[in-house]
């Protein structure tokens, strides 16, 4: 299905509402918001890196308020097993029939606390969800619905006994960022509600979940130029090639790359993608599927700045087009 100016127009106006109702819960937070609902409407995942304290919970649950879903919080520790996410089968004596007693992880946002705390099994089981939508128990495959996210959270500070997240597994989110903490002014609001911590029980739903699914399925469609899609491929081979890295952005990651930005342009209300929201979206999509080079690493330089030697590096479609002209 083709997008429209009118579709264009539609989706950024719902996608709006959306940003202002999820904000009533996490003030001051418009950027992260977009950013979530991107994610969420490019049926991708979300890491969040943060302290606690911070609006993660606050940001799960408002979400799946305001689109008419359900919210599941599961607190990630060493000793939690794949079948404590995903659900078990048991057998009923009254019936005497095997029955699948669904997991936390069936609901349309689910945060999962902590991440890094359990095992690499536990880890794995919660990923294969993420990548397929699916939880397999016993050889039988059981979808977990749409919309569907994850928003995962590690905590920057305290690494003792811990898992690190293998790479191959970090690529599987669309998308990493930071809450972080309110500025003063909202700050200064969220200390005179403090008799009602949680905004997001007050939160009526904007739109239902069948119009989210709607919503992603038409953004699949939105326009991206060939120009476009060789500016991605470009920034993605300039970060393998950059001298600090030892690997770059790989090819689910200049795809992830793709999903969101026919997002973000919808969301600003167009239905054509632009460099500059390629621009926009490069640090929360690539950032985290970079690894440095050990030595780069140890003399202080950061994926972020390879990210922006390859903006630098790279010249825009637009750009190209001026020069020639």
């Amino acid at each position: 299905m083709t997008v429209t100016p009118e579709h264009a127009a539609w989706f950024a106006d719902t996608f709006t509402k959306l940003t202002d109702n999820v904000g009533q819960a996490l003030l001051g937070k418009a950027s992260v918001i977009r950013l979530a609902l991107t994610c969420m409407l490019a049926e991708g995942h979300l890491l969040l890196e943060d302290s606690p304290g911070t609006g993660k919970t606050a940001l799960a649950r408002a979400i799946a308020a305001t689109v008419q879903g359900s919210h599941n919080r599961i607190q990630f520790t060493p000793d939690l097993l794949p079948s404590d996410i995903t659900g078990v089968t048991m057998y009923d004596q009254s019936t005497r029939q095997w029955e699948f007693h669904k997991g936390p992880v069936f609901a349309s946002i689910v945060l999962a606390d902590e991440i890094n705390r359990a095992s690499p099994k536990t880890q794995s089981a919660l990923l294969e969800v993420m990548e397929e939508a699916m939880v397999t128990v016993d050889g039988v495959r059981h979808p977990a619905g749409r919309p569907f996210m994850v928003i995962a959270t590690q905590n920057p500070i305290e690494q003792a006994g811990t898992y690190k997240l293998p790479e191959a597994q970090l690529d599987r989110f669309l998308m990493k960022t930071s809450v972080g903490y309110p500025d003063r002014a909202a700050a200064s609001q969220i200390l005179l509600g403090a008799a009602q911590p949680d905004r997001s029980k007050s939160l009526t739903a904007v739109i239902s979940q069948q119009a989210v699914s709607e919503m992603s399925d038409l953004v699949k469609d939105n326009y991206i130029d060939p120009t476009i899609v060789d500016y991605i491929q470009d920034l993605a081979e300039a970060t393998r090639q950059d001298k600090d890295t030892a690997i770059g952005v790989s090819t689910r990651g200049a795809i992830a790359m793709v999903r969101a930005v026919r997002v973000w342009a919808a969301a600003h209300g167009r239905n054509f993608v632009m460099p500059d929201d390629v621009k926009d979206l490069a640090a929360p999509v690539w950032t985290h599927r970079i690894i440095m080079a050990p030595t780069a690493e140890f003399a202080g330089s950061t994926a972020s700045r390879v990210i922006t030697r390859a903006l630098n590096s790279v010249t825009a479609p637009a750009s190209r087009a001026q020069s020639g002209s």
